[in-house]
């Protein structure tokens, strides 16, 4: 039996690879599986086509003599990369995005925050921005990644040792609640 799907477009989080690395193939497929928008920085574009993959914007340039394929805009690169794509993607009212690079941080891309929801992957762990009173069912053992540079306060949560993680102590409701307009949490994939 076969399942066919529509898909609104933009209604899935657009995803934009600026570093694939060693990103897991199964959690690209995930992040594939609603064919978003595909959107590569030039350097990554023959590894992501070679991986057979339908690229439908390139950031930046590609190297003379790399077949371009059918139907792939261009958009310039004027920035580093992922800025000149999140600029794009607010500019054509894109409401999410998805980020496969190997920087988990999120230090130029607050100001996109308040136009588009981001969600920055990297090969191990997942990082997204929330807001005051954001809570989360977690089982116990779970660990968060947290970038602590607002105070914060959090039910059910207990920081380990190691700078920036924190243990779930018991199976429910994670609730965070602080002052600053975004806290930055990552998950292990």
């Amino acid at each position: 039996m076969s399942s066919h799907h529509i898909v609104k477009e933009k209604q899935e989080p657009a995803l934009y690879i600026h570093e694939l690395g060693n990103f897991s193939e199964e959690y690209l497929g995930q992040l594939l599986e609603w064919s978003p928008t595909l959107i590569v920085l030039a350097n990554e574009y023959e590894k992501v086509v070679s991986l057979g993959l339908k690229v439908d914007i390139i950031v930046g340039n590609l190297e003379a003599g790399i077949a371009l394929q059918e139907n792939t805009r261009i958009i310039p690169q004027a920035k580093n990369g992922i800025e000149d794509a999140m600029e794009f993607l607010v500019k054509e009212k894109y409401p999410a995005v998805n980020v496969i690079s190997k920087i988990n941080s999120f230090d130029d891309l607050t100001c996109y925050l308040p136009d588009i929801n981001l969600v920055l992957f990297t090969e191990t762990s997942k990082h997204f921005a929330i807001k005051s009173g954001f809570s989360i069912w977690k089982p116990a053992g779970s660990i968060f990644l947290i970038d602590i540079i607002a105070y914060f306060e959090a039910d059910n949560l207990m920081q380990q040792e190691e700078e920036g993680k924190f243990l779930v102590v018991e199976d429910g409701l994670v609730a965070f609640r602080f002052q600053a307009p975004y806290l930055f949490i990552g998950e292990l994939l």
